[in-house]
């Protein structure tokens, strides 16, 4: 019983915490990359980047699908250099939690980096630092509390993946099966019980990262 239990327990937050960092790399680099810079179809770019928040599971699960499947070349160049398939794998689950995980990171890092004081990063041009040590030194700290922020946000949209993940990689016990995926196959045969144990658990997890986003508000 104890395995059964904590398996899907230990696998959420293995792929919450990879799914999360992953998100946050990716949002904060893209986020700089389109923070206060113009160009013509910037607006398409970042609808394609937000679509995930508004798009079905299932349709972001059936895309996945399509970009990662066997007969795509991404698939079948992973495939080649693996020798398996991406679906159906632990990390068809870290890629469905980080691309649903990403719009918010991004949102975050973006509004961060577009509040920062242009004029300390000039003065730090001036005193002869480079655009790295201004990033690290000067750039990252103005835009931390919307950076963390992003980052606790997209750590509990990754913990709370179901319908991406269940296409993508499937409901495996031991493999890819999440706290959301295991409740949903409880309830299905019957076993309240579980699925009561695993629903308190997730909310009780969601809620610890809420009260820690909750504690970063100034």
């Amino acid at each position: 019983m104890s395995i059964n239990f904590w398996s899907p327990i230990k696998l959420s937050i293995e792929i919450t915490i990879i799914s999360g960092i992953l998100a946050t790399i990716l949002g904060i680099t893209v986020g700089k990359i389109m923070a206060n810079r113009t160009f013509k179809g910037k607006a398409i770019v970042e609808t394609i980047f937000l679509l995930p928040l508004v798009l079905p599971p299932t349709v972001v699960g059936f895309l996945l699908i399509i970009i990662f499947g066997r007969n795509s070349l991404i698939g079948q160049l992973i495939e080649l250099i693996f020798d398996q398939p991406v679906m159906f794998t632990y990390w068809s689950a870290v890629i469905a939690s980080t691309v649903v995980a990403f719009p918010l990171m991004y949102q975050a890092a973006v509004a961060g980096f577009e509040g920062v004081d242009k004029d300390i990063e000039n003065a730090g041009r001036m005193d002869g630092a480079n655009e790295f040590q201004i990033f690290i030194y000067l750039t990252i700290p103005q835009a931390l509390r919307m950076i963390l922020s992003g980052s606790v946000m997209s750590f509990a949209r990754a913990l709370g993946e179901f319908g991406a993940t269940l296409m993508f990689a499937g409901n495996i016990p031991g493999k890819t099966q999440t706290i959301p995926t295991a409740i949903y196959m409880a309830i299905d045969t019957g076993n309240m019980e579980f699925a009561w144990l695993w629903v308190i658990s997730i909310i009780s997890i969601s809620f610890f990262m809420l009260i820690c986003l909750n504690l970063m508000k100034p």
